[in-house]
């Protein structure tokens, strides 16, 4: 069973319930069960120009710490399903170091695109890139991996953005179908052809540059 997804729709609504009716430990249970999928996120999201400035679990405590706090509030207006409201915990909070630490400048590292009507840090072509490629161990392995990194991110950079984001969602995120239109503000079916589209396009990229369709 994967830990980070309840068993069920309605287990989810079961753990949801309880907490309506008081039981202060379910946050930390549906916590503790996407916690691998918002660390994910994090990584994805995060610009690689920071790295060192912040630690990832330092990240994730300070959105339990948010959602704590407001989680009552998502109770009684429930607008977005559970793992999408602590998705959108997380790209705020990780937003917020982006700027605490570039200032300014933010806006010359990585440009935002807009998510649930405010600025959110896009999925990074590097991080994409090297989740495509996986793991290389030997020094020939690795040297063969940053060159087709570099190939890989040219490809991905040369998408749309929306079908990057798109991709990012659903491939790497592995948002449903339904959870990817609502974060991209497309009705399904209009998701759907994004991402078949997408998929298609970095197929078709992967094939030019030499490297096949085996990354996805």
């Amino acid at each position: 069973m994967d830990r980070n997804k309840p068993d069920s729709e309605s287990e989810l609504q079961e753990l949801l319930l309880r907490a309506g009716q008081g039981d202060a430990t379910v946050l930390g249970e549906l916590f503790s069960r996407f916690r691998d999928r918002l660390q994910l996120l994090v990584r994805l999201r995060f610009d690689r120009r920071l790295q060192g400035k912040f630690d990832f679990s330092d990240v994730l405590q300070d959105v339990y710490m948010e959602a704590a706090q407001r989680f009552n509030d998502y109770l009684q207006k429930p607008d977005l399903p559970l793992y999408l409201w602590l998705r959108f915990l997380t790209l705020q909070r990780l937003l917020i170091l982006h700027r605490r630490h570039a200032g300014t400048r933010m806006r010359d590292i990585a440009r935002e695109v807009s998510l649930y009507q405010g600025a959110m840090p896009e999925a990074s072509s590097a991080a994409l890139a090297a989740r495509l490629l996986g793991h290389r161990t030997t020094p020939s392995q690795a040297a063969m991996r940053a060159e087709m990194q570099i190939r890989l991110q040219d490809a991905l950079n040369s998408l749309d953005a929306t079908d990057r984001e798109v991709i990012a969602l659903r491939h790497f995120e592995e948002l449903n179908n339904s959870e990817a239109a609502r974060v991209l503000g497309l009705s399904e079916s209009g998701a759907s052809r994004r991402y078949t589209k997408a998929i298609l396009k970095l197929k078709d990229l992967l094939v030019s540059l030499g490297l096949g369709e085996k990354q996805i």
